[in-house]
């Protein structure tokens, strides 16, 4: 929760009077999101509501035990079906990003319904390993040096916010495991249901930061640092040169 409220005040993510919608999967991540801005609701000297939303990827999903577990907390939770998953039949290749496309289409989803409910922000559970793990990825296969913005604003004016961006993954599966909290993993990834060869960037890039954070532990720390002090005129970016 200091994370958490350090972040919040860097980024100036949330204020008075927000109205947050959560994006609610289930997993660890998304329940430890929602969970953390409930309390910092409870602890903040300003007040904002959250709205937790649930995509439906259209595939008869079962989300009774969501549903029972925002009840049981007193959290207002609203459910949506949708048409990703006959959509991405005519849509998924073999070799294709199926991921990036389900990622593309549930986040249209999301700022419909945070639009219907009034909401000015949207919460993502994105950590500091997902930025890592993305910057990588972006340096190796694209050659891009980009990773994950803290907060930006989206095409229909939402304003999206990653409030868990400098905590570490496990901190969020350590918090679910702790709490006892029923999680949906992998099971409910449409993906799971195409003949398609599964991707293996980003798990390639857990196996070689684990591998690094074996060999020097506080790389993570110093990687987290350096997105904040970036001296992109050091870089080959000729419209970045600073010559005097």
């Amino acid at each position: 929760m200091r994370q958490l409220g350090r972040s919040n005040a860097k980024f100036e993510l949330i204020g008075e009077g927000d109205r947050v919608a959560v994006a609610l999967s289930g997993g660890k991540d998304s329940l430890t999101l929602l969970h953390a801005l409930c309390e910092q609701r409870r602890r903040a000297p300003f007040s904002f509501e959250i709205i937790a939303v649930t995509i439906g990827y259209g595939m008869g999903e079962d989300f009774t035990h969501l549903i029972g577990h925002c009840k049981e907390h007193d959290i207002k939770h609203v459910l949506r079906d949708s048409s990703i998953y006959e959509t991405s039949k005519d849509k998924i290749r073999k070799n294709s990003s199926f991921c990036s496309f389900f990622s593309r289409m549930r986040r249209g989803y999301l700022y419909s319904v945070a639009e219907e409910l009034g909401c000015n922000k949207l919460a993502l559970g994105h950590h500091l390993d997902d930025a890592v793990e993305s910057f990588f990825m972006n340096m190796i296969y694209n050659g891009q040096l980009r990773s994950m913005s803290p907060k930006y604003l989206s095409d229909r004016g939402i304003m999206v916010i990653r409030p868990l961006i400098e905590l570490r993954e496990r901190q969020l599966r350590a918090c679910a495991d702790e709490n006892g909290w029923q999680v949906i993993g992998d099971e409910a990834c449409p993906a799971m249901r195409f003949d398609i060869k599964m991707p293996h960037a980003r798990a390639t890039m857990k196996n070689m930061l684990a591998d690094m954070e074996d060999q020097y532990p506080d790389i993570f720390q110093s990687i987290r640092a350096s997105f904040g002090n970036i001296s992109d005129e050091s870089f080959f970016d000729k419209e970045r040169f600073r010559v005097s």
